[in-house]
This record gives C-alpha cells, sequence and structure tokens, in this order.
C-alpha cells in the first residue's frame, strides 16, 4: 500500500467514528492532532477511534483533536478534508423531541467541559497566532544550526552565506507574519494586520524619535507587532461601524493603517520593546542565579500547564527570546517534562506486566516520546491512572534542575527553535560554550528525567489498590481491537482454567 493510500485509509476509518461528514463543521490540524469542529459530541465513539492503530490518543478542547503524530496529522488531514467533501448531502430528517434533547444535553456537557474563562479564550487566541509559525521556526532553526557546524567546521564557505540568508529571512520579517495571523484571529482583515506590522520591522523607522530615543527596526518586535495588529482589528471594526458603506473601501483601510501606525511608532514599539529587554534579561538572570531551582520548578510545572492550557503564554515568550538572543533557554528546561514522561511510561509497563492493554499503548507511544510528542503517554497511561502522572513530573523536575545547574554553572542550553521537544530538539540545539558541551548538558538532562521519572514511578507511583484493580489480564488484544475497529464481536477464545482463589491485597 502506498504512503498516500496508507493515509486515506487512516482518514476513512476516523470519519465514520466521529459521526460521518454530516456531522464535521470544520477541519484543522497543529503539529500532532486533527481537530474538528463536531455538531453532536454524542455521535463520537470514543473507545472504537483509540483502539485505531494509527491514532495515539485523543483530546477534548474547543475542537475534538485526534493525536496522530508529527508528519502523519497532515497528509491525513488532507485526505479527510477531501473524504468530508466528497461525501453526499445527508437527506434533511426531522428531529424528534428525544434527539433535540439528546444535542442540548451534548451541547452543554461540551460547554461545561471546555471551561471557556476569558483567560483562557485569550491564551488560545495568542497560540493560534503562533502555532502556524512554528513549521517555519523549525526548518529555519535547523538551516540555521546546519550552517553554523559548517562554518565551525571551515566547509562549503561558498555556501554558508546562502545559508545564513534562508535562516534569517524568515526571523527577519516574523513581525509580519504575526501581525497578519493576529488580525485573523481577532477577526480582522489579515493584511491589515500585516501592514501596520510591518512597521515595526521597517529600516525607515530609524529616522522617528520617541521618548527621547531613536527607533530601531525591530524594537519591540513580535510583542510589538502583535499589540499593533490587535489596535489595527479595533480600529478597523469601529470604521466599519461608523464609516458609510459607500465610503469604507477607502477610508477604513486608511484610518486602519494610519491611526495604528502612529500609536505603534510613537508609543508601543518603545513599550513593546521595553517589555521585551526585560523578559531577555530576566530569563538570563533566572536561570544564571537560581538555575537548579528555577529549572525544578519550571520542568515539574509544564505537564499541568499543558493539562490547563496556560503553556500556551509561553509562546511568545520563547518567540521573543529566539527574535532577541537567537535562541530560548526556557525550552530544554522545560523539555525535561517529556523526559520524565517517559521514564514514568517505562516503570508503567514494569509494574504491570498483566495489562496487556496498557504495555501495548507503551509500546506503541514510547517511540513518539522519545521524539517529544508526549500526548499519547500522557492521556493514554499516566493520567488515567493518576499517580503516576505526578510521579512523571517529579522526572520533569530533576531532568530541568540538572540543565538550570548547568546554566547557573556557566554553560546556557538553548534552542533555536520551538515545537519539537526530546530527542527532536538536538538539531535546534544552541548555546555560549560549543555545540558539543550544550548536547551533553541537554542529554545529561533527559537522562536525568528519563531515571528519576522510572524511579520515582516505580517505587511510589502505585499503590496497592491501583496494582489491583490495572494489573490484571485484559481481553483486549489484537482480535479485540479489530473487531471493535469494524463494530463486530470478537471470535470466542477458551474459557480459562479456573485457577486459585485472589488473596486480598495488602493496604
Amino acid at each position: 500500500m502506498s504512503t498516500d493510500d496508507k493515509n486515506r485509509a487512516v482518514a476513512a476509518a476516523i470519519l465514520p467514528l466521529v459521526g460521518g461528514a454530516g456531522n464535521i463543521t470544520s477541519v484543522a490540524h497543529c503539529m500532532t492532532r486533527l481537530r474538528l469542529g463536531l455538531r453532536d459530541r454524542s455521535l463520537v465513539r470514543d473507545e472504537e477511534l483509540k483502539a485505531l492503530p494509527a491514532v495515539m490518543g485523543v483530546v477534548e478542547d474547543d475542537t475534538y483533536q485526534i493525536v496522530l503524530g508529527p508528519g502523519t496529522v497532515a497528509r491525513v488531514t488532507l485526505e479527510f478534508e477531501a473524504l468530508v467533501a466528497e461525501a453526499p448531502a445527508a437527506p434533511a430528517a426531522t428531529p424528534s423531541a428525544d434527539d433535540l434533547a439528546a444535542q442540548g444535553a451534548a451541547i452543554r456537557a461540551a460547554r461545561k467541559a471546555r471551561n471557556q474563562t476569558p483567560f483562557k479564550l485569550f491564551l488560545r487566541r495568542i497560540a493560534n497566532v503562533f502555532v502556524p509559525l512554528i513549521p517555519a521556526l523549525i526548518g529555519c532553526g535547523i538551516i540555521a544550526g546546519l550552517n553554523g557546524l559548517l562554518i565551525n567546521l571551515g566547509w562549503l564557505p561558498a555556501v554558508t552565506p546562502a545559508l545564513a540568508a534562508i535562516a534569517s529571512g524568515f526571523m527577519a520579517l516574523i513581525a509580519v507574519f504575526v501581525g497578519f495571523n493576529t488580525a485573523k484571529e481577532f477577526g480582522g482583515t489579515p493584511i491589515l494586520g500585516g501592514a501596520v506590522a510591518a512597521i515595526v520591522v521597517f529600516p525607515g523607522v530609524a529616522k522617528v524619535d520617541a521618548f527621547g530615543q531613536t527607533l530601531s527596526p525591530g524594537q519591540g518586535g513580535v510583542l510589538g507587532a502583535l499589540g499593533a495588529a490587535v489596535l489595527a482589528v479595533y480600529v478597523e471594526k469601529w470604521c466599519r461601524r461608523w464609516v458609510p458603506e459607500s465610503l469604507d473601501v477607502l477610508v477604513t483601510p486608511t484610518l486602519t493603517v494610519l491611526v495604528s501606525g502612529l500609536v505603534t511608532i510613537f508609543g508601543l514599539m518603545f513599550v513593546a520593546g521595553e517589555v521585551s529587554n526585560a523578559i531577555g534579561e530576566f530569563a538570563d538572570w533566572l536561570l544564571v542565579h537560581a538555575g537548579a531551582g528555577a529549572g525544578f520548578v519550571l520542568g515539574g510545572l509544564f505537564l499541568p500547564l499543558v493539562m490547563l492550557g496556560l503553556h500556551q503564554a509561553l509562546i511568545p515568550i520563547h518567540t521573543t527570546l529566539i527574535e532577541q538572543q537567537g535562541h530560548t533557554v526556557l525550552l530544554p528546561v522545560l523539555a525535561m517534562a517529556g523526559a520524565g514522561q517517559v521514564g514514568a511510561a517505562m516503570a508503567v509497563y514494569l509494574r504491570l506486566p498483566r495489562n496487556g492493554s496498557i504495555r501495548r499503548t507503551i509500546k506503541s507511544a514510547l517511540p513518539a516520546g522519545f521524539l517529544g510528542v508526549g500526548e499519547p503517554l500522557i492521556y493514554g497511561v499516566s493520567l488515567p491512572l493518576g499517580r503516576p502522572f505526578v510521579t512523571a513530573c517529579v522526572g520533569g523536575a530533576f531532568g530541568g534542575g540538572f540543565v538550570g545547574l548547568f546554566s547557573m554553572l556557566g554553560t546556557k542550553v538553548g534552542s533555536t527553535a520551538i515545537g519539537p521537544s526530546g530527542w527532536a530538539l538536538f538539531p535546534l540545539l544552541d548555546g555560549d560554550k560549543g555545540l558539543g558541551r550544550t548536547i551533553a548538558v541537554y542529554a545529561g538532562g533527559l537522562l536525568t528525567g528519563y531515571l528519576a521519572g522510572f524511579v520515582a514511578t516505580y517505587f511510589w507511583g502505585f499503590g496497592a489498590r491501583l496494582l489491583e484493580e490495572f494489573d490484571v489480564d485484559t481481553d483486549t488484544g489484537p482480535e479485540t481491537v479489530v473487531a471493535a475497529s469494524a463494530g463486530t464481536t470478537p471470535p470466542p477464545g477458551p474459557a480459562p482454567e479456573p485457577g486459585p482463589e485472589p488473596k486480598p491485597a495488602k493496604l
């Protein structure tokens, strides 16, 4: 079977399990997840969906998210969109009172589950601005790392200037992309957001004085572009309400760019520049003066932040550090949370020798976990078990403390892009003491996280009751999984022979 056929088969297997094409209102994807908008959540068959070999897990947020893994998700999404578009329109049916009541109950339950607080909605919007930029950050970051290696080795001197231009071009104009995405996310005209944000990086601002100092191109960076584009959206919406329709096409874009541009030049660039500088200085101070303690806290709390959706607040901070310093020193510390998760999963594998279902999940999810894709292990293993999620955080804390300790000792470890973690972060590493030492410190942090997560989970991750409940033979073998995916009953096997009466667990 070709790759295209395989991806189409995965999409075809998913579609009926989420209620068919008629139940889909939107289709999108991020780095690892297929994100679906659903008309009726109750039509989704979660257990059958999770049993599909290609599905690593599911997450419910503002959209229904199916974890497929990096690379795969983009290809499956294209096939899924094609299948939805090809599906014939379903004949309209007259809903019964019971149908309407069920739909209403599903909507209320979904709204309650989303916990749509204004703060979380705002963070989600900010994340939506930066997440589409991650592929370019990764690609340019790897090229920058390759170029630095060639320069250090003295190889291909005629090629390195071209690689430097390729790696730096996106970062030089990242403010424009941030402005474009911000206006799109906040309900404005994207190109107007990009036009206002372009002022931040325009070389001509060097001729402008504001707050007693001459502005410099790029001052304020992505934070200035974000603020400028949000302001442009509000100016545009005000114009749409008050400008006569006959003049809208001329007046609205002119006022939007003029008003937002003046405020950006004579206010936002200076303020955002001060904030950006403060972020960079604080990150450096934190790791130099409190590296071990700060790394311990950051590495230990990152998984709970992900569960609460609060990790999205770190995305613009990472981007600001990359824009300022060429790398973010926070991401390698936070990546240790994934190492703790991997170590915890390996301990669970050994502690539950009779639970075939969980052990199969761990075996299939561990490769992705080593590459920094933690959702399958989080949602399929540690979080449902409870205590192993806490011990995974302990592993992340020790790994983060290890990296932070070396920052205190003078070896900073940074990442030239955001998105990857685990082993996938090695090509993006950057530091101030040479690539070899940087890689060694990061690898030492990963090993510390693996070991601490394993030890904490193996010895303290299970109580007697948890072992009694989960260390049992399961009937979710391959035949059952296949049958569940097909909606059939597995063939009966031979009846087990009676064994001795189980002894009561000691608490």
